[in-house]
């Protein structure tokens, strides 16, 4: 790429896939179609057989999963602070309570260590987030599940093509939703899906995502659950299609561009790196905290001049206001928070040139070091 602007993020749509496209359109059936059955059938051999139902959304299909698992109101369900707000938020418009874990300082995920602690009678199910593409330990936190009677609801979104010990996320697990964001490793500008277990479970899925509705041979029709509207579009599916057939073209890429970050990046300058992880990750984003007396505002701004986007993904979300007013504080989970304040995700896509990262690793240099004098403003979060 040139010296233009270097978004955080930009999706690789090939030629091939916007004809398709096109010929969707051109179909006169733009809806959920024959080319979201495709896109089906396409994501459940990919998953090795299992039942998918996409949706308008990992939001949904989190909301979908929270319903398959029969959580409802007065539940508690177990989840990182450290997310998408979306993660806790569908919880508590299932009536649920989140019920936030610590993070590792290192995975930046759920401290699995911390979980079984957690557990109460209340406790329906557990909710894990996979940050960055780096999954969470399964088996672990499945021990915990099996242990407790627990339904595991993965919050895949970001680790569309991650493995956990050589077998793929979605391939294995109890319901999982991923995500088909515009960000994404696989995207169908907006869209998701979710991987369920069994035939009743996919049929259960159907009726929730659209309106509960059930439609017989004689033009009749019946609804036995307040389902929403989450059904994905055709056009939808057809970007889809063609993100499937180029995923692992596009994570190996992911990985070439990570490991030069790391060859490149000037460990000196105090930031905490993620971890080197080749083998399960699927490199989603490349994320450093920054060192405590740089402000994050003052890092994006001079990276944004010099023609580099930063992205923050994530503030910790019980330091928001409509969870503060649930009673969460400040000093609650003091990892997530440390590394929420300081969270920042470089350029990662695979368009992106070798040289790209160095310029980034470059510039970020240069920034670090102008702004590592300068006093630190309070984050509002803190006031």
């Amino acid at each position: 790429m040139s010296k233009e602007f270097l978004p955080f993020t930009r999706p690789s749509i090939d030629e091939e896939t916007i004809a398709g496209v096109a010929e969707v359109l051109r179909s006169g059936w733009i809806s959920s179609g024959p080319q979201v059955r495709d896109f089906e059938a396409r994501l459940s051999a990919y998953f090795g057989g299992r039942p998918v139902r996409t949706l308008s959304s990992a939001t949904g299909a989190l909301e979908i999963g929270l319903a398959l698992a029969g959580v409802g109101a007065g539940d508690e369900v177990i989840t990182t602070p450290l997310s998408w707000v979306a993660t806790a938020n569908v919880i508590v418009r299932a009536g649920a309570r989140p019920v936030f874990v610590d993070v590792d300082a290192q995975t930046r995920n759920i401290d699995v260590a911390l979980v079984e602690a957690a557990v109460t009678p209340r406790t329906r199910a557990l909710l894990p987030v996979d940050l960055a593409g780096l999954p969470v330990d399964r088996g672990r936190l499945n021990a915990i599940a099996r242990a407790h009677r627990l339904r595991v609801v993965e919050d895949a979104a970001q680790s569309m093509g991650a493995s956990w010990q050589g077998e793929r996320i979605g391939a294995i697990g109890d319901l999982v939703s991923i995500s088909f964001h515009a960000n994404k490793n696989l995207t169908t500008a907006e869209g998701g899906c979710l991987v369920v277990n069994d035939a009743d479970e996919a049929r259960q899925c159907e009726l929730w995502r659209l309106q509960g509705v059930e439609r017989f041979a004689d033009g009749n029709l019946d609804v036995t659950l307040a389902g929403g509207k989450h059904n994905m579009t055709d056009i939808a599916a057809r970007i889809g299609i063609g993100q499937l057939a180029r995923l692992e073209e596009f994570n190996a890429r992911r990985h070439a561009l990570a490991r030069h970050y790391f060859e490149c990046f000037d460990r000196s300058l105090g930031c905490e790196l993620p971890v080197e992880d080749f083998t399960n990750s699927n490199w989603h984003m490349f994320q450093i905290v920054l060192p405590s007396q740089v402000e994050r505002g003052a890092f994006i701004a001079q990276m944004q001049a010099a023609g580099i986007g930063v992205g923050v993904h994530y503030p910790a979300i019980h330091l928001l206001t409509l969870y503060r007013q649930m009673g969460f504080r400040p000093g609650e989970f003091p990892i997530a928070e440390h590394i929420g304040r300081g969270i920042a995700t470089l350029p990662l896509f695979p368009a992106m040139e070798t040289e790209d990262v160095e310029r980034v690793c470059e510039q970020a240099a240069r920034t670090l070091k102008a702004l590592s004098g300068r006093p630190r403003a309070a984050s509002r979060s803190a006031r």
